[in-house]
């Protein structure tokens, strides 16, 4: 009852704050959409070599989307962050090597102080099935929002760095799953679980710094805790090196370490070094 009064709280205040923002008329009131996509490709192929080595082939699709709205009262942002690979090593079939859909939306209200109040939702999973390769046979552990992750946010916000914003609020998180409900089963119940809320704290920080003329460099940190368990925080930090070649062509390092302890007791890293393709559609 507890968890479903202070649910009802999130949805009131965010439906209370959407309507608010639709009726601010400043005349610097505006849209501001963005849409970068980006592909990259390593490819090897062999014959007759005698040094050894296998064929190889490897691809990434990513896309990088935006929608934000900025008025001299209200900022409301919306960024999804998608990534799919797939890489095939010599007679093998096709593997998934990367699986992202992470959506962040953040509406926040300027009222003149140090900091903000602000409403976010962030939704966090896989955008295939992906697959456990280590056994013999291939076993799914994730799918589209089996599980997916849904964290509701409300609290207060600073930003008044250029490249720099913080936040901290009390939150809501969600998860859902299907047929992979390790990630929601509650071990102290007979039933198994299709659906799991929690209730804590939420904190991010993020940031660009500017290295060069077409080095970028960006980092982003999120943190969750729960109420039943301060001592135990989900980590998810997101970093990326930028080097701009040309209008075209970027070199990209990514490094992305997370710490949930429902998916594994230890971290769990990636990282990648990528000379790919992009295009700004808008």
């Amino acid at each position: 009852m507890k968890n479903e009064l202070i649910y009802t709280v999130f949805i009131f205040a965010f439906t209370s704050i959407c309507v608010f923002a639709q009726n601010d008329t400043t005349k610097n009131a505006g849209w501001t959409p963005k849409a970068i996509a980006g592909i990259n490709i390593s490819q090897l192929a062999l014959s007759n070599w005698t040094q050894g080595g296998e064929n190889s082939l490897s691809w990434t699709l990513t896309g990088n989307i935006g929608y934000n709205y900025k008025s001299s009262s209200w900022n409301l942002s919306n960024n999804l962050k998608l990534a799919y690979g797939r890489t095939k090593l010599s007679g093998q079939d096709f593997r998934t090597n990367d699986n992202e859909f992470y959506l962040e939306d953040v509406l926040s209200k300027k009222i003149g102080w140090a900091v903000d109040p602000f409403f976010s939702n962030i939704i966090t999973t896989t955008i295939a099935p992906g697959y456990d390769y280590n056994a013999d046979t291939a076993v799914e552990i994730a799918n589209f929002f089996d599980p997916g992750y849904v964290v509701q946010s409300l609290g207060f916000e600073y930003d008044k760095l250029a490249g720099f914003k913080t936040r901290l609020g009390i939150a809501v998180q969600e998860v859902f799953t299907n047929h992979n409900r390790k990630y929601t089963d509650d071990p102290a119940t007979s039933k198994v679980e299709a659906f799991k809320l929690e209730t804590g704290f939420q904190s991010v920080t993020s940031g660009n710094v500017q290295l060069a003329e077409n080095l970028l460099l960006s980092s982003s940190l999120t943190l969750f805790t729960r109420f039943k368990s301060l001592d135990v925080w989900d980590v998810r930090w997101d970093n990326s090196l930028v080097a701009k070649v040309n209008s075209w062509l970027n070199v990209n390092l990514g490094f992305l370490l997370v710490y949930q302890r429902d998916q594994s007791l230890t971290t769990q890293m990636k990282q990648t070094l990528q000379l790919g393709v992009v295009y700004a559609l808008f």
